[in-house]
């Protein structure tokens, strides 16, 4: 028996990076997991090796922009599994420029891909996890937590998430709902091409990280999603949970 047995959990973004490492960490802990992403063939890819380890997994390719169709995401769900227990929304497009050159297409950028389907998602997800007990996972940046330079669309939809994760854990506490954050740093494909196109400023940053590299997307991240959905965070909710080797300090 796994952490999180039999549980169903939808992860936005669950085709590649981060996404995909918390699903295979959630498969191999017994979930059965709803991978929702706009890129169709990394998602058909993707599901195929959930398949391995939980037959009952499936792909939703969607736009998650298009703020009209992410109810029907719930919907899909609660009709094949007839529950859910975790949603996890871990996607997000964002452009990074200096705070003078951001304009409003890259805060539409953010916010629509970030904020709203969060947002929205959360709404329609909240009836159904009343009935599960269930937990909802959001994803924060030390990008907004410290406020990092020319990332300003994207630490600013990032704090507001961690708003809004607050007040649903306030108002839905009662109903045995955890709802809570993870910001980390993570090996993503996007950072090894990063490294390989300027590798001295990778040394730089990871040098200024205490355990001097990056977080792995399924051994480091993976675990932590999976404690978080699990029943032995029951007592945690409203958390910033930061996995980035101790870059962030209070």
């Amino acid at each position: 028996m796994g952490k999180i047995q039999d549980k169903v959990a939808i992860i936005t973004g669950g085709a590649g990076g981060i996404g995909k490492g918390m699903a295979m960490a959630f498969v191999k802990e017994g979930a059965k997991v709803v991978i929702v992403d706009l890129n169709e063939e990394a998602g058909q890819d993707s599901i195929k090796e959930l398949k391995q380890y939980q037959p009952e997994s499936m792909f939703i390719q969607v736009n998650l922009a298009e703020h009209d169709k992410l109810k029907d995401i719930i919907g899909q769900v609660i009709e094949k599994y007839g529950k859910l227990d975790i949603l996890v929304n871990n996607a997000h497009a964002s452009r990074n420029k200096p705070f003078l050159e951001t304009d409003q297409k890259d805060l539409d950028l953010s916010f629509d891909t970030g904020f709203y389907p969060t947002f929205y998602l959360m709404q329609a997800a909240i009836p159904h996890l009343k009935e599960t007990k269930g937990n909802i996972i959001n994803f924060a940046s030390g990008a907004g937590i410290q406020g990092h330079a020319t990332q300003t669309a994207y630490a600013a939809a990032k704090e507001a998430i961690r708003a809004i994760t607050r007040v649903a854990a306030n108002e839905f506490g009662k109903d045995d709902i955890n709802v809570n954050l993870i910001a980390p740093i993570a090996n993503s494909q996007g950072v090894q091409e990063w490294a390989k196109a300027q590798p001295e400023y990778y040394q730089e940053v990871v040098s200024k990280i205490p355990m001097q590299r990056f977080g792995e997307l399924e051994e480091d991240i993976g675990p932590v999603a999976v404690f978080l959905a699990s029943d032995e965070s029951n007592y945690i909710t409203g958390q910033t949970i930061n996995v980035d080797g101790g870059s962030v300090k209070f």
